[in-house]
């Protein structure tokens, strides 16, 4: 058996601290994980500017209410839905992803927790666990299931490495020309070839 990992942000979602910034105006919040691979150091970099910025989470949740998914992801999401067993691997926060489960159709999601105060001040995040993304794809692998990861950034590449099979999808050049060993596709139609592709390598047959 064979199962589908996603990152959320950047494969089918926005990204919602770009999206953040573009709202407020709020330059600094637009650095993500394309542009900083620390990601402890890149969110007590994010909740200081929040803090500096009296910035809570309703505020971070009233932005990504009006979020619409990628355009043509929800068709991509359908197809893969139909073909593999899918689970999305995400560096994000539970309170700020429901929204988009609601428009994905509530897939399973594995990612992490905020420490929000009675004020709705971002106090903190707590991780799941350390190098999730890595640690889910091992254990996928334990189960007897093959591997095919998709993702976009500096975050993903240890998901990627560990996989039967990583693609990038739209990652910064940066990025991809730092792990040429992996393929990279700039449309949904190029996502949904190298799946394929990747499916026949490890046996699956795909409509």
């Amino acid at each position: 058996m064979e199962i589908a990992c996603l990152d959320l942000e950047g494969v089918l979602v926005p990204e919602v601290w770009i999206s953040m910034a573009q709202h407020t105006g709020i330059e600094a919040l637009k650095v993500t994980t394309r542009d900083m691979p620390d990601y402890d150091a890149l969110m007590k970099q994010r909740l200081r500017i929040l803090k500096e910025h009296k910035l809570g989470l309703p505020d971070i949740q009233a932005v990504i209410g009006r979020m619409p998914l990628l355009d043509g992801a929800k068709e991509f999401f359908k197809w893969l839905r139909e073909n593999y067993q899918v689970v999305i691997l995400s560096d994000t926060f539970y309170e700020f992803a429901v929204p988009f489960l609601k428009k994905l159709d509530y897939p399973l999601l594995l990612c992490h927790r905020l420490e929000v105060d009675d004020k709705g001040t971002i106090t903190g995040y707590r991780l799941r666990l350390r190098e999730q993304k890595r640690e889910s794809v091992k254990a996928f692998q334990r189960l007897n299931f093959k591997v095919i990861a998709v993702g976009d950034s500096y975050n993903d590449i240890t998901m990627l490495s560990a996989a039967d099979v990583g693609i990038f999808f739209r990652p910064p050049n940066n990025v991809a020309a730092q792990l040429p060993a992996f393929p990279v596709t700039r449309s949904y139609e190029e996502l949904i070839q190298a799946i394929k592709e990747a499916g026949l390598r490890l046996g699956h047959g795909l409509k």
